[in-house]
């Protein structure tokens, strides 16, 4: 692998004058492949030699003049490969060259090892310094054009180091007749190499060793992002023959080990199949289209192996855990699995899990990713939404029509309404070898926070943006509705709190604007609101005109949804979280800048509204969470007292956050949960916050005191706390560089002072009920 100084530096001439050289070499040997063929080649095709003679040595004569042009076309496609290398390389290296030279305009520098860093650091800055202050994500655009770069040369390198040993290393003794007329057609034959390779690995079926898993990995891990090879690989298999490949694989009565002894194995083979098909399905050959089809097509038909007979969408829909998929192809594949499922189920009168039971034999194991064993084929269709944030934003926003061939009868299913609530969704065998509705809702919750965020609810937290539409908060309004109306919808779903809770963080702007509104039905913004969604990159309306003065969700929904979402443990933090950020970056936009004037004279209106939602957006979480605990655990049990402790918890997940692009990213025990800031860059007092140490915020007992403590005083202690980390913004903006010791003390006293009763406010509203489970109905 090429390193970025290697790049930068590499010294060209020599591979420039080798192309001058073989240029050469061509020419010359064109005159000599013109002359065998006119001269040599052609006295032998006329000449009349008989007897042994003519057996032997016209062959001989022809064989040596095929050598010419086989000489010519080696030296031609050595020629061309060198070429383009030098091409790619010197593209390379010339866009290092601009990027390292122009980085200190934009403050920032990049040392021998490509590493971007601050020309001069804010800490080392004069008070003068009017230079150029590079924000988080200028730094991650240096990075990424640094790392294109490289790759850019890594590809031609590796691509021209394999053409170039094939070329002259097939066999000493004649040359080669491939022929390569540029590196690109060069990595297609390479692609078409290693597809069949793949294949005649795939033929092997779980007879195949654990070596020759281990060989189809590295050949999928290589090329599962390679269009052409993907694409390749999923027409030479053939869409059954993915279906009955991994049907085999997940057939435990046959005898093969690798199951038992090689799960890991499996687990990266699966990765490596979906994503490699993932790719393969945003090819719109006519080939992939039928390919397309012809998977739909067999999903409702059963797969025979030996001892299994799963249907094809249950196989399918495990190898669409990973990747991305094709957007019409996601609607399509969905559109097909529902009116499947719908058909099997009679309009729903059977529940799904008698449905995708196996009609004989053994049960398959189809996923090896952990969780469940693959029986549900809606899982891996979530899973699938879950990555594509456009397919499942359509999805969840459509209406699906259950019966395609008849025009007239106008059978409609709303999608949203049928996962989230009318589906019975089955249960699962989970790694722990129980039976649980975990992994759909889980898998449900992932195709949610895909739908609601605009990113795939796994994103690498680098580099995101705020990307929410109009059409992706048209799916929050429903989830708003759909859990905010009952708790039992969140707490008879086991494992979706989680991505309800992340769900909730990324529109906690909109949240704000929410709870300011003193009135429970208005849907009308309160005049001058500091809350509400940052205009899109174009300075349109995030979510349409329709909403720049109008409300995503009344107060009254807002405060249901919420305190629904907080009667979760990890609800509560996420929540929690994300609204100690928030509230912190809106000081930061509306709240007198650091400096700018004597605190006391200044007008902080705007900072105290800020704080007083805020601090009411906690007492409403805090509230609801202690609700909750009191219903589930017995006063004064340990378990009651464990979890009223965690309610100050969440101070750790918002400290240490990265913040960039409009967003931060909360990487504490919240992990991966997204917080909306009200600007784009990044404010004093979010650098603040995020630089605060959690262990000085969070005061805790040690558990032996914890204990003896009653649940009474716990509770007490852990509200009065909550009142105080409610604080924490305001505490962050006061200290954040540039305000005097005076104007700092000044801040902190008055912003405590007007916040301090704030949270009482909450007991107006009409907060959501605890969850009953004896009479709600049992968590299963």
């Amino acid at each position: 692998m090429l390193k970025f100084d290697q790049v930068l530096h590499a010294r060209l001439g020599s591979l420039k004058e080798a192309v001058t050289v073989w240029s050469e070499t061509v020419s010359k040997l064109e005159k000599a492949k013109e002359k065998a063929e006119t001269g040599l080649q052609a006295k032998a095709n006329k000449a009349d030699w008989r007897g042994e003679n003519a057996g032997i040595t016209q062959a001989f004569v022809r064989k040596t003049a095929k050598e010419f042009g086989d000489a010519l076309t080696e030296a031609t496609s050595i020629r061309n490969i060198l070429r383009d290398a030098q091409s790619e390389f010197q593209a390379a290296k010339t866009e290092l060259e601009r990027l390292v030279e122009q980085a200190p305009g934009k403050g920032m520098r990049i040392d021998q090892e490509g590493v971007v860093s601050y020309l001069i650091r804010p800490d080392s800055r004069s008070k003068d310094y009017d230079g150029p202050k590079p924000q988080p994500a200028d730094f991650e655009a240096m990075r990424s054009a640094v790392k294109a770069a490289i790759d850019r040369a890594n590809d031609a390198d590796d691509v021209a180091s394999r053409a170039l040993h094939g070329l002259v290393g097939k066999d000493k003794n004649n040359f080669s007749d491939t022929r390569y007329d540029s590196l690109k057609a060069a990595s297609k034959v390479q692609d078409a190499e290693d597809a069949h390779a793949a294949y005649e690995l795939y033929k092997k079926g779980d007879d195949a060793t654990p070596e020759e898993i281990d060989k189809l990995n590295v050949l999928f891990k290589a090329n599962r992002k390679d269009p052409y090879f993907a694409e390749k690989f999923a027409l030479e298999v053939g869409p059954k023959g993915s279906m009955e490949y991994w049907a085999d694989m997940g057939d435990p009565s046959d005898g093969s080990r690798l199951g038992i002894d090689h799960r890991d194995k499996l687990k990266e083979l699966q990765t490596n199949w979906s994503m490699t098909l993932a790719t393969a399905t945003h090819s719109a050959s006519p080939e992939m289209e039928q390919w397309k089809a012809d998977v739909i097509r067999a999903g409702s038909e059963p797969i025979q192996t030996r001892g299994t007979s799963p249907y094809g969408f249950q196989v399918m829909s495990n190898l669409m855990r990973v990747g991305d998929y094709d957007d019409k192809f996601l609607k399509d594949y969905g559109n097909g699995l529902v009116i499947a499922e719908r058909k099997m189920t009679h309009d729903g009168r059977l529940p799904a899990d008698r449905v995708w039971q196996q009609l004989s034999g053994t049960p398959s194991h189809l996923n090896w990713q952990g969780g469940d064993v693959g029986k549900d084929p809606m899982i891996g269709f979530m899973e699938a939404l879950g990555h594509n944030p456009k397919a499942s934003t359509d999805f969840f926003n459509s209406d699906l029509d259950l019966t395609p061939e008849n025009g007239k009868d106008n059978k409609k299913l709303d999608p949203f309404e049928y996962f989230s609530k009318d589906r019975q969704w089955p249960d699962e065998l989970n790694d722990k070898g129980d039976l649980s509705k975990e992994p759909g809702y889980n898998a449900l919750g992932h195709a949610l926070e895909s739908a609601t965020t605009g990113h795939p609810y796994d994103a690498d937290p680098e580099g995101l943006k705020d990307v929410r539409t109009k059409e992706n908060a048209e799916v929050m309004q429903k989830v708003v509705e759909r859990y905010g109306s009952d708790p039992k919808y969140m707490h008879q779903q086991p494992g979706i709190d989680d991505s309800l809770g992340k769900m909730s963080a990324s529109y906690i702007d909109e949240f704000n604007r929410s709870l300011e509104q003193e009135n429970e039905t208005s849907t009308r913004e309160m005049p001058d609101s500091p809350f509400g969604a940052r205009p899109n990159e174009k300075g349109e309306p995030r979510f349409g005109e329709e909403f720049e003065e109008t409300l995503l969700f009344n107060r009254g929904d807002a405060v249901s949804f919420l305190g629904t979402v907080a009667q979760s443990e990890t609800g509560h933090a996420q929540l929690s979280a994300a609204q100690s950020v928030y509230t912190t970056s809106v000081l930061d936009e509306v709240g007198p800048k650091p400096g700018s004037g004597v605190a006391r004279e200044l007008d902080i209106t705007d900072v105290k509204t800020s704080m007083r939602v805020g601090a009411e957006a906690h007492g409403l979480f805090d509230e609801s969470r202690m609700g909750q605990i009191d219903q589930q655990y017995q006063i004064d049990s340990e378990e009651h007292k464990k979890a009223v402790e965690g309610t100050t918890e969440w101070v750790k997940f918002g400290v240490g956050a990265a913040a960039a692009g409009g967003i931060a990213v909360l990487t504490g025990g919240a992990g991966g949960v997204l917080v909306p800031l009200a600007a784009e860059t990044v404010g004093g007092a979010v650098t603040t916050l995020i630089g605060m140490e959690a262990d000085d915020i969070a005061e805790k007992y040690s558990e032996d005191e914890m204990l003896k403590e009653k649940s009474d005083s716990l509770k007490e202690k852990a509200l009065a706390d909550g009142k105080a980390n409610a604080l924490i913004p305001g505490q962050a903006y006061a200290r954040a560089p540039g305000w005097s010791k005076d104007d700092r003390n000044y801040l902190e006293e008055e912003l405590t002072k007007y916040v301090k009763d704030s949270r009482g406010h909450v007991r107006d509203d009409s907060l959501p009920d605890p969850y009953d489970e004896e009479k709600d109905g049992k968590v299963t």
